[in-house]
């Protein structure tokens, strides 16, 4: 399975981004899907996960992140609004062959996409 992120860049802080992540190699909805993220000089980080319909986030995006998937496609996407400097990093989507629970570490996810760097500037 490949993952291949892209729709990153620069943006003021407020504005809107939407991340796109396309799959091949595989069928996406055989997989829980998620995005994480890693700023300079810090772990990478989980934001959202999605496993058919259901959704999750951490805290610090909830009401601002939408995570969704496009399984016809192949492809999964961040709608990221209301930007913030501390969302500056670069973000990964990855996928996870499908296992008990969900994870939201980033030894739970088997795929990973290059990343995409997101500028927030103040």
């Amino acid at each position: 399975v490949q993952l291949q992120a892209s729709g990153g860049g620069l943006v003021q802080a407020g504005g809107s981004l939407r991340l796109s992540c396309a799959v091949s190699g595989g069928t996406m909805s055989s997989y829980d899907m998620g995005w994480f993220r890693q700023a300079p000089g810090k772990e990478r980080e989980y934001i959202a996960s999605m496993r058919w319909g259901y959704t999750y986030y951490i805290d610090s995006v909830k009401g601002r992140f939408t995570i969704s998937r496009d399984n016809a496609k192949n492809m999964m996407y961040l709608q990221m609004n209301s930007l913030k400097p501390e969302d500056t990093a670069v973000y990964y989507c990855a996928a996870s062959i499908l296992r008990l629970r969900i994870g939201a570490r980033p030894n739970d996810y088997d795929y990973w996409g290059q990343g995409t760097q997101v500028t927030v500037s103040s």
